[in-house]
């Protein structure tokens, strides 16, 4: 996955860390299915996840806005994938919505 692309500063990282709870059960099919749909929605810039071995993953995405954070949260098939999360994919999670307001880089 490459790194995302994202405007000058401010705008909001959405940084969602996890440790899977044991078998895929449609886990990786309603991932992609929830960037997708990420993709379509208004304030959307980006996303960044890596899942190791141990099922230990970080996932961030990357918004216009707190509002268009909020929206991204409530959109129904978004709070079915959120309450199967909870119920069956993984053992803990923890979410941080932060806002960006400096960021620096390299590329070759």
């Amino acid at each position: 996955m490459p790194i995302a692309t994202t405007p000058k500063p401010p705008y909001i990282a959405v940084i969602f860390t996890s440790q899977r709870a044991g078998e895929d059960n449609e886990y990786a099919a309603t991932a992609r299915r929830m960037e997708e749909l990420a993709r379509e929605q208004p304030g959307y810039l980006g996303i960044e996840s890596a899942r190791g071995a141990d099922g230990f993953g970080i996932t961030v995405s990357y918004w216009t806005t707190m509002e268009a954070v909020k929206n991204w949260k409530a959109v129904a098939e978004h709070m079915v994938a959120q309450r199967r999360g909870r119920d069956e994919w993984y053992r803990s999670y923890r979410t941080r919505v932060c806002t960006v307001e400096r960021e620096y880089g390299f590329e070759s």
